[in-house]
């Protein structure tokens, strides 16, 4: 095994997404990550009271991020984005100049997830058209499009390898990745990973013994330990194993995340877990 793969089995480039911790205020989320030896952070376009809901201005954030020393990755999310149409292009144009004057790089794409546009050949029409709407919306602001399949079974796009035909149809390599999502890979059953195509991943975990694959939601994504379902950490070597070598970003969205007093204390245990965990298979 060569010394970059192995640096990366044991010691991911790990980031973390304000729905980790929603109940902080920009400023703290931002000093949250650096508590924890990071420097990578997704900022949402969804959580009540924090950006971009609130109003704030785009070079507010970038100025707390510069003071905080991180740097906005992604915001998450364009949703629906796989319904395009001229309000979709509003909003894809809005959010996207928001994204440049904040600092961003990415932008998540996330598709309509409401039991519409399932079929095959609307699905995949659907996707080409979207994807060749933004291409020069993104390419002129110098972003990454960073397409997000959602493992549900209402998900009008659950498939990594649909998304990267479509990248693919619209020539679009330079502009759109993937976000490997370890909870929806495991909801798609899709056995391929696709590390090349690769933007980002975001990890949780499931822990709930009762629960079928096809009752899990986000309400049950947790932090990753030792009861986890979903095999975070086989997912994460495999995409070293791979070639990826980007960021790691925890995402949970239960809510009893929420109310913890020492989240630090909490994600920090789940670094090590992680990290201890892919030594082993570094062995």
């Amino acid at each position: 095994m060569d010394q970059v793969r192995a640096a990366t089995l044991t010691s991911p480039r790990f980031a973390i997404n304000h729905m980790a911790a929603p109940q902080l205020g920009l400023d703290a989320f931002f000093a949250l990550a650096r508590s924890l030896g990071i420097t990578d952070v997704e900022i949402r376009n969804d959580i009540a009271g924090m950006p971009i809901l609130d109003g704030m201005a785009p070079d507010t954030v970038r100025a707390a991020a510069e003071r905080a020393g991180v740097s906005i990755i992604t915001i998450n999310a364009l949703q629906r984005f796989n319904q395009w149409s001229s309000e979709r292009a509003e909003e894809a144009i809005a959010l996207a100049d928001y994204a440049r004057a904040c600092g961003s790089k990415a932008l998540i794409l996330v598709p309509a997830n409401d039991r519409t546009g399932r079929q095959a050949a609307e699905r995949q029409a659907s996707v080409r058209e979207a994807l060749t709407a933004l291409k020069p919306i993104l390419a002129s602001r110098h972003l990454i499009g960073l397409v997000e399949p959602l493992g549900f079974e209402a998900s009008s796009l659950r498939s990594k390898r649909e998304a990267i035909e479509a990248i693919r149809a619209v020539d679009g390599e330079g502009v759109f990745k993937l976000t490997h999502d370890t909870f929806h890979h495991h909801l798609a059953g899709e056995p391929e990973i696709f590390p090349e195509a690769t933007g980002l991943i975001h990890i949780s975990g499931v822990t709930d013994p009762h629960l079928a694959v096809s009752e899990m939601r986000d309400a049950h994504r947790v932090l990753v330990d030792a009861g986890d379902r979903l095999d975070n950490v086989s997912q994460i070597a495999a995409l070293a194993a791979g070639g990826y070598r980007g960021p790691v970003s925890f995402e949970p969205f239960a809510e009893e995340l929420r109310r913890l007093d020492n989240p630090a204390r909490q994600i920090g245990a789940s670094m090590d877990f992680i990290k201890a965990q892919l030594g082993n298979h570094n062995n």
